[in-house]
């Protein structure tokens, strides 16, 4: 698929769900392409693993406690 970069400027979002639907986009100056948009991960891979963006820590044993986690790197911040 070709855009060009007043189209990207006016509607990225449709470009984006585009491109994360699997499609790749050449971006286009004055007929000239000029860029492409690729997907970064197969979306069907993606979803066939499991992967999942929330909780990618959550069998870390040092942030059982979140809160007290938090407390402990902000006061090795401070001097």
């Amino acid at each position: 698929m070709e855009i060009t970069t007043k189209q990207l400027r006016i509607q990225p979002g449709k470009v984006i769900l585009q491109v994360f639907n699997g499609q790749e986009i050449t971006i286009t100056y004055r007929g000239e392409p000029r860029a492409k948009i690729v997907p970064l991960i197969d979306k069907q891979a993606v979803e066939s693993s499991g992967y999942e963006l929330f909780g990618i820590w959550k069998n870390r044993k040092d942030m059982e406690k979140v809160e007290e986690f938090i407390k402990s790197k902000r006061k090795r911040k401070k001097l």
